[in-house]
């Protein structure tokens, strides 16, 4: 399984971007989806995720900015991220979790946001 996160660029505060993470070798309905971040000099942190029902989670920090969703027709996930906080800067790393418990990682996104 192969995972490919794009759509990471520079935006103002304020602005929107949205990640997507196509997934390769499998179908993307058989995993929890989800992404992590990780800004400089800090541990890496959970985002959001979404499990095979379509149930959403996220962590405080993102709730009412961020949307993951995921289209299996495509194989692919997203993160739309409005609202954009200086502080959300950081390398973005989406991930599919199988029922075995193995976790694929993509190879991250820079999102940066000015000020």
């Amino acid at each position: 399984v192969q995972l490919q996160a794009s759509g990471g660029g520079l935006v103002q505060a304020g602005g929107s971007l949205r990640l997507s993470c196509a997934v390769f070798g499998r179908t993307v309905r058989n995993y929890v989806m989800g992404w992590f971040r990780q800004a400089p000099g800090k541990e890496r942190e959970f985002v959001a995720a979404i499990n095979l029902s379509g149930n959403t989670f996220y962590a405080d920090s993102v709730k009412g900015r961020f949307t993951i969703s995921r289209d299996n027709a495509k194989n692919t996930g997203y993160l739309q991220m409005n609202s954009l906080k200086p502080e959300d800067t950081a390398v973005y790393y989406c991930y599919a979790l199988a029922n075995s418990g193995t976790t694929y990682w993509g190879q991250g996104t820079q999102v940066t946001v000015s000020s």
